[in-house]
């Protein structure tokens, strides 16, 4: 059985040109930047969120 990511390492150049001109043509030109605003600012808020857990988790241990 063929494991199911195996074929996101098989996209090549042309796939993914045709990947972009499909969301360019779905989403158009001046929808795109605020999609990637907003992606790029739930990253922003997990890696936050991620690093502030991260904070607590060794606090906690250092005080044992």
């Amino acid at each position: 059985m063929v494991p199911q990511m195996f074929f996101l390492g098989m996209v090549g150049g042309w796939q993914l040109v045709i990947i972009l001109v499909v969301v360019l043509i779905l989403f158009g030109g001046k929808k795109i930047p605020e999609l990637m605003k907003g992606l790029g600012e739930g990253i922003r808020e997990f890696n936050k969120a991620k690093s502030e857990k991260d904070d607590e988790s060794d606090n906690k241990t250092d005080k044992k």
